[in-house]
């Protein structure tokens, strides 16, 4: 476990500087590469795990290792990355990612409600998730290309106003420039950064996930919970170490993305490509109030962002409250069991 631990951080530290050289690259914004190359890359322990259990005809700590991971990233990750540094985004980009992740949340929750997740169901899942990357990436274009017009000329007016002052003009993007030298530029760098930090966060999520549900199957703990908490928590820890590291080099856009990426991915992909290989049957306790603390905890990130693009310190706060406060319940509910 503290191996892990250790490994998701140092990876997530590589993952974020390949993440945005890669965003440089491509002439998109890091905002999107959050959403797609490390929304889907620090997801891939849900998709493993999940898979694995539906193979097993664990179907309960299947949709629970989903639905607990996407209740961990709203209300633990992005509490933790906005106490540490408030997280801040773009409005369009706020109302978009917002926008998804609420869609699939309700979709998550009508089909809990059919009590199961079948082939054809999944299949539409993942065709649904191959549209929204391209709209969200049409989208994104369409933003950058506009940020860049208006870029280009605040730095005609500071270059105009700077040699009316007589000073330099390179010296308005100091700060600019240093920001980005500490980010790689070689295009091998950067794919080995990609490649390498997101298999740590794999293989740290795997040691990790190993050693709790190893210690909680040792003292009994039903799967329902291991699912709810242990197991979801586990696999949520790359996102948790992503958005760390991002809030702590203030790049809090990527931050929300890569939380807003990964609940997207989680009910589109992996509970799509899992009930594709294997139908998945939800049990009435995830119906009766997991899926419903999921869909208030989406709509309570939605309201944070959309009311001011930013989640302060004192809304981290509420959001961590809100974790603290569901992990207590679940002890009252499975307490009875075990």
């Amino acid at each position: 476990m503290a191996v892990g631990l250790a490994m998701l951080f140092i990876a997530g530290e590589g993952a974020l500087r390949g993440a945005i050289g890669l965003a440089q690259k491509l002439g998109v914004s890091p905002a999107m590469i959050g959403l797609t190359v490390v929304g889907f890359g620090t997801s891939a322990p849900e998709l493993v795990v999940t898979l694995d259990a539906a193979l097993q005809g664990q179907s309960a700590l299947a949709i629970g290792n989903v639905v607990g991971s996407n209740i961990s990233n709203l209300l633990l990750i992005l509490g933790v990355g906005a106490v540490i540094s408030p997280l801040t985004c773009e409005a369009g980009a706020a109302k978009r990612d917002a926008g998804m992740m609420i869609g699939t949340a309700i979709i998550l929750v009508a089909l809990g409600m059919t009590g199961e997740i079948v082939r054809w169901q999944g299949a539409i899942m993942v065709a649904m998730l191959v549209g929204i990357l391209f709209w969200s990436y049409r989208c994104d274009r369409r933003t950058q290309k506009k940020a860049a017009a208006d870029k280009a000329a605040a730095d005609r007016a500071a270059a105009e106003a700077a040699a009316e002052a007589g000073t330099d003009p390179d010296d308005i993007h100091v700060k600019e420039l240093e920001e980005v030298g500490e980010v790689p530029q070689n295009i091998w760098v950067i794919l080995a950064l990609n490649i390498v930090g997101l298999a740590g966060l794999l293989f740290g999520a795997h040691l990790l996930v190993d050693g709790a549900t190893g210690i909680a199957y040792r003292f009994g703990v039903p799967q329902s919970i291991v699912g709810l908490t242990l197991v979801a928590l586990g696999t949520s820890l790359p996102e948790l170490a992503a958005t760390v590291v991002a809030a702590l080099r203030h790049h809090t856009d990527v931050a929300i993305a890569n939380v807003m990426g990964s609940c997207v991915f989680n009910v589109l992909s992996i509970l799509g490509i899992t009930a594709i290989v294997q139908p998945l049957v939800i049990s009435p306790d995830i119906q009766a109030i997991d899926l419903w603390v999921m869909l208030a905890a989406s709509l309570l990130v939605m309201v944070l962002l959309i009311r001011a693009c930013t989640i302060g310190r004192f809304g981290g706060a509420v959001l961590l409250l809100a974790y603290v406060a569901y992990i207590g319940s679940m002890a009252v509910r499975f307490v009875p069991a075990i």
